[in-house]
């Protein structure tokens, strides 16, 4: 798409053509296996819908803005397919040195509508388009720790994975140790795993005191959670964690 500028409804259709060329029936079938809810699929894998998100993004880099990258999402997020949402995260992600303060606002809008209706397409968002965002400006942190208390699942999920890949950094410990504990009470596997999720990685930055926050806080952990965050501490360490949190 060189020179003129293509639209972001332009770009879209090409994207959703391309998803459709690339689809296999029988792996859409399989995807199902890995979530409770329904969800559809192209059936394409992960690397190959990268190599597209990838391709894409540089025909439109000299032409495009962050506003135009935002109107793909909105064009692709309301589409059934988790490909089609995950093309979206991908290329917006790219845009992350333009994005503003209302961005945020955005975000918890899309998660609201449920238009990243199943974890793999929260997952991919938070984790490619999110963290490089908070990273920039810890006090945004701020924000995010009350979207634990949001109603919607979607709302909630996106306030634990937004900062995997800042877990490890030691001034986001205080929040993420924060949200965690107001996700404890949420009846909700999808919350469970993420939050638990969340408590591995920041183990990585510092294991003791991941040990002790699950031993402060004990039985309010639900045990999904709890099995989760001790994956990487050696056995027997595990086992004294789960019988001391009981």
């Amino acid at each position: 798409m060189p020179g003129k500028k293509p639209s972001p409804r332009a770009v879209a259709r090409i994207v959703l053509d391309q998803l459709r060329s690339l689809a296999d029936p029988v792996k859409a079938t399989g995807v199902q296996r890995y979530f409770k809810d329904s969800v559809k699929a192209y059936g394409i894998a992960a690397p190959a819908v990268r190599r597209l998100a990838a391709d894409l993004y540089k025909s439109v880099k000299a032409t495009w803005t962050y506003s135009d990258a935002m109107a793909l999402c909105d064009i692709l997020f309301p589409e059934p397919e988790l490909e089609a949402k995950s093309v979206g995260a991908l290329v917006l992600a790219r845009f992350k040195r333009e994005y503003p303060p209302s961005f945020l606002a955005t975000v918890k809008r899309w998660l609201a509508a449920d238009l990243l209706d199943n974890w793999a397409s929260v997952d991919v968002f938070c984790t490619d388009a999110m963290g490089d965002f908070l990273a920039a400006s810890p006090g945004r942190a701020e924000t995010i720790k009350s979207w634990a208390f949001h109603p919607n699942r979607w709302v909630k999920r996106a306030s634990a994975v937004s900062f995997i890949k800042l877990a490890r950094k030691e001034e986001f410990l205080p929040v993420i140790y924060e949200i965690a504990a107001s996700l404890f009470p949420v009846d909700d596997d999808l919350i469970q795993k993420a939050n638990g999720w969340l408590l591995r990685e920041a183990g990585k930055a510092d294991r003791e005191r991941l040990g002790k926050f699950l031993l402060d806080n004990g039985p309010a952990i639900p045990r999904t959670t709890l099995r989760y965050a001790i994956e990487r501490f050696p056995e027997s360490r595990r086992k004294a964690l789960l019988l001391k949190t009981r």
